[in-house]
């Protein structure tokens, strides 16, 4: 999916930890980005996923706009079990590889630009084996109760918070799979100065 010769740095974290922030301030220093959530959008808006989606679920899912309405199919996919992981399940063998093609082609785009390293934003990274692409592993780590206080912030419930991150790997999984921890309890300015180190560690 991302060309070999691009060194790949995939980022890992709970919900709400930072890990968009964390990796927007890679791109400052001048990483490029594979934001996986991002292509995710795209690929709802696929005419062959929109045709498959309504096939599944019917109009339920669509918006007034007869696109995907994302926060109508959170609602199925995020659902208590057994419907909600086997909807989702549908959903990431539906977009999963062309969340992959959209990706890979954005590698392309940054390699022949020169990028020097590139980041890999994926909330299900470990699920969808990912990881295997990276060269390092990247956690963000921030408390729980920091976490559920974002999640708040963007206007998502508790019940809707838990669901996601039941849908996920455990934080501790995710810590224990990383090779550089950054801490986003604190401040940007701290985790600013957090970055830039892991920064000067990988470019040299």
């Amino acid at each position: 999916m991302i060309p070999q010769h691009v060194p790949t740095i995939g980022i890992l974290g709970g919900v709400a930890s930072g890990k968009s922030l964390v990796a927007g301030m890679f791109v400052d220093l001048g990483a490029g980005l594979l934001d996986a959530d991002r292509a995710g959008h795209e690929a709802l808006g696929l005419p062959a996923v929109e045709a498959k989606a309504r096939q599944r679920w019917g109009e339920a899912v669509f918006g007034p706009d007869r696109r995907i309405d994302r926060g109508k199919l959170a609602e199925i996919v995020f659902s208590p079990p057994p419907e909600g992981p086997v909807e989702r399940e549908f959903l990431e063998q539906l977009t999963h590889p062309e969340i992959a093609r959209l990706l890979a082609r954005r590698a392309e785009e940054l390699a022949a630009a020169g990028t020097p390293l590139v980041l890999l934003d994926a909330p299900l990274l470990l699920e969808a084996g990912w990881d295997k692409l990276c060269e390092k592993l990247i956690f963000v780590d921030a408390p729980r109760e920091e976490r559920q206080r974002r999640a708040k912030a963007r206007g998502w419930s508790m019940e809707e918070y838990a669901a996601r991150e039941n849908a996920q790997m455990s934080v501790d999984v995710k810590r224990d799979r990383a090779d550089v921890i950054v801490d986003n309890s604190g401040s940007p300015e701290q985790t600013r100065t957090q970055v830039q180190r892991v920064w000067q560690s990988l470019i040299g």
